[in-house]
């Protein structure tokens, strides 16, 4: 009966795939006699838990040979590892292999500490009592939001200005500002462009223009230098502009005969402006071959040494038109109108006339010139006058609004002028009507002269009362 048992139980194990009993060996490879006899002590087990028992002590006896066979395997590796670190090459790639992979223990042993000083690991911030520092915010973020960075400021790229170009951009700017005299507004033009390396060259060109027109013109550029400098244009890329214009006067001199004059009061009045250096003259002594520029230095030279040079250089242009005060500007009419008289040139008083450059205040003149005619003696000045307003008139100098405000001014103050010439009013009348006929002025001009009222005095037996 016993060994019906045996063979069963035998059986079932190996359909199961486990050992058989026999096989079984202990942590020091040799059989246990007390697991074996462990059934035999329990005869009474039925063979379904006597199988199962055994099944048991099988599975025991599996992983205590799976927990010595790794140990013994760790103790050899270890073994060899010390034995190779004493007779191999450290260059060989055995010998790297072992000194960059071998950062694990292999004996279980270690500091047991915690990784990274327990500031790793999942959902860890740091270390405790660490403080972070606010980092600026990267664009190559995967979670990087623009629009939580604030306000967004996007800047306009100029384009820098060709050489080719320049002048096409720079010449209208100039001869605007010209008419509105308005140096802000040019500065504000100016930081809106980009100029790049050519920045001088405006300053040049400013100074090229003004050549070639007024004394008001030049008078503003020898401003625009002076509110330009520090703000828009260093001074030395104003000094580099005249540095190219001295080179350039052969040119100048071909349109403006009369440019190393002018080009030295410029450099005078820009070294009074403190838009030049004081020593700008002093580089060019003896280092001048020009003879166009030796003049203009020694133009320049000359209006630095006159004496109080700084309060003289600021009229060096003279004062231009609408910026000279009224009285000054009818002391100058009237000054023209007696020259006139004596020398009777029409061609010089229109000359000095257009120096004036006040078109708007050219009916002072008709004003002057009547008044002149009403305080004369004599035909003389009347036919004169007639003559100098026709020729002002056919030039188109004065215009038909100042020639009506110049008369309609007289007429408004003719009883004034009467208290001090009896005969304004019979002299007011043949000048007005020879002045139409020579087609100065219009007929509603003509007729709109007051005439002299008339008082009628009565009979004696009135008793001399004069009648209204």
């Amino acid at each position: 009966m016993a060994a019906e048992v045996d063979q069963w139980s035998a059986a079932a194990v190996q359909a199961d795939g486990v050992l058989r009993p026999e096989e079984v060996e202990n942590d020091d490879g040799v059989y246990d006699d007390e697991e074996l006899n462990e059934g035999e002590v329990n005869g009474n087990w039925t063979p379904q838990e006597k199988a199962l028992h055994e099944a048991r002590l099988k599975a025991k006896a599996k992983r205590r040979l799976r927990k010595s066979s790794s140990r013994d395997s760790a103790r050899e590796s270890l073994s060899e590892a010390v034995a190779g670190e004493a007779g191999a090459d450290p260059n060989s790639p055995k010998g790297k292999a072992l000194q960059n992979h071998d950062r694990k223990s292999r004996t279980g042993k270690g500091r047991g500490l915690p990784k990274k000083g327990g500031a790793g690991g999942k959902g860890v911030w740091g270390a405790a009592g660490m403080v972070y520092e606010m980092e600026e915010p990267d664009a190559k973020d995967p979670n990087y939001d623009e629009s939580a960075q604030g306000d967004t400021v996007y800047a306009t790229v100029v384009p820098e200005l060709e050489e080719g170009e320049l002048e096409k951009t720079v010449n209208p700017i100039v001869q605007e500002y010209f008419e509105h005299g308005d140096t802000r507004e040019v500065e504000m033009l100016l930081k809106e462009l980009n100029l790049g390396p050519h920045k001088y060259e405006f300053s040049s060109l400013a100074v090229s223009l003004s050549l070639e027109g007024k004394a008001s013109h030049r008078e503003l550029t020898s401003r625009l230098l002076s509110d330009l400098v520090g703000k828009v244009l260093p001074e030395s890329d104003i000094a580099r502009a005249f540095d190219k214009m001295l080179k350039d006067l052969p040119d100048l001199i071909l349109d403006t005969p009369e440019a190393p004059q002018m080009l030295g009061q410029f450099i005078a009045r820009a070294i009074a402006d403190h838009a030049l250096p004081m020593n700008f003259l002093s580089r060019y002594k003896g280092r001048v071959d020009c003879d166009h520029a030796r003049a203009a230095l020694d133009r320049a030279s000359v209006l630095m040494s006159m004496k109080r040079e700084m309060v003289r250089l600021d009229n060096v242009w003279g004062v231009g038109g609408g910026q000279r005060p009224v009285k000054h500007l009818i002391k100058e009419m009237n000054l023209l109108l007696k020259e006139y008289l004596v020398s009777g040139e029409l061609l010089e008083a229109e000359h000095c006339l257009r120096d004036l450059e006040v078109p708007h205040f050219h009916h002072e003149l008709v004003y002057e010139a009547v008044i002149m005619v009403l305080e004369s003696n004599g035909e003389t000045a009347i036919q004169l006058m007639v003559k100098l307003l026709q020729a002002f008139w056919k030039s188109g100098l004065i215009t038909l609004d100042q020639m009506n405000r110049g008369f309609q001014r007289v007429y408004d103050e003719l009883p004034e002028i009467n208290l001090d010439v009896p005969r304004a009013h019979s002299i007011m009348e043949a000048f007005v009507d020879l002045c139409f006929q020579e087609s100065v002025i219009t007929k509603q001009l003509r007729d709109a002269c007051p005439a002299r009222g008339r008082k009628r005095f009565v009979s004696e037996g009135d008793g001399g009362v004069i009648k209204s």
